[in-house]
């Protein structure tokens, strides 16, 4: 009786730590953001050197991904912006640059 009780015991915590990690990989996975922070870095690169026209838009594994220009007098303003069309997350990166 004593080995049923305690083999019942043991597979109940088996089953709670289970449910524990299974939580915790899928959460740590679902907002994990850094290859599309990696391919934002690349459009700002390319942005910087001139290589895309903006204002920007695409599509990249499941975000939609714009750039737009904001000029004032002396600087313009650059926003990146990535939506994730199955989460709704939003990222959104803004830089400065001096006109010249």
């Amino acid at each position: 009786m004593e080995t049923l009780v305690a083999t019942v015991l043991i597979i109940i915590v088996f089953i709670i730590t289970s449910m524990i990690l299974n939580n915790l990989f899928s959460g740590s996975i679902k907002n994990n953001t850094q290859a599309i922070d990696t391919y934002l870095k690349e459009l700002q690169y390319l942005q910087f050197h001139d290589k895309i026209d903006l204002p920007y838009s695409e599509d990249y594994n499941h975000w939609e991904i714009s750039i737009e220009k904001y000029d004032n007098n002396k600087f313009q303003q650059i926003e990146i912006e990535a939506l994730n069309k199955q989460t709704n997350k939003t990222i959104t990166k803004k830089y400065i640059e001096q006109i010249q």
